[in-house]
Order: C-alpha cells, then structure tokens, then sequence
C-alpha cells in the first residue's frame, strides 16, 4: 500500500514538474519573441498559452504575476 502511495506521488510530481518546464518555455518563448522583434500578437500567444496551462495545472496564482508584467510591457511597447 505504502508503495503505490509514493507511485502516486511520484506521477502527481512529476507531472507537476513536466507542466512547471512548460510554462517556463511558453513564457522564454515569448520573451524571446519580444526580442527578435516577432509581431506583439505572437508574443501575447506564448504568454496566453503559459497562463492557460498554468490554469490547468493550478498554479495560476504564481504565474499571473509573471504574466502580468509581461503583457503590461507588450501593451506599452504597442503604445510607443
């Protein structure tokens, strides 16, 4: 019992970790775009797209703010 327990646990982290390395490249992805100057519609996309699987993993509430910040910079550099 106390094996399938810590196999379960196991699964649950490492899907957890798997989600958390794709919202970290969903997010450089977008930073990178910004970068090289790729249109803001596409940057906004890999930032939308972090906060969507952030949603479904339920990190929303740690990823937002990151999110966040991002956008708000998008939206002032569309501005300028």
């Amino acid at each position: 019992m106390v094996a399938a327990a810590r196999l379960h646990y196991a699964r649950v982290m490492a899907a957890g970790d798997d989600a958390r390395a794709r919202i970290q490249r969903l997010l450089v992805t977008g930073d990178n775009r910004l970068k090289q100057g790729v249109a803001p519609e596409k940057v906004r996309e890999s930032y939308e797209q972090a906060l969507e699987a952030a949603r479904e993993a339920g990190l929303e509430d740690a990823v937002w703010p990151l999110v966040e910040i991002r956008l708000a910079d998008l939206d002032a550099r569309e501005s300028d």
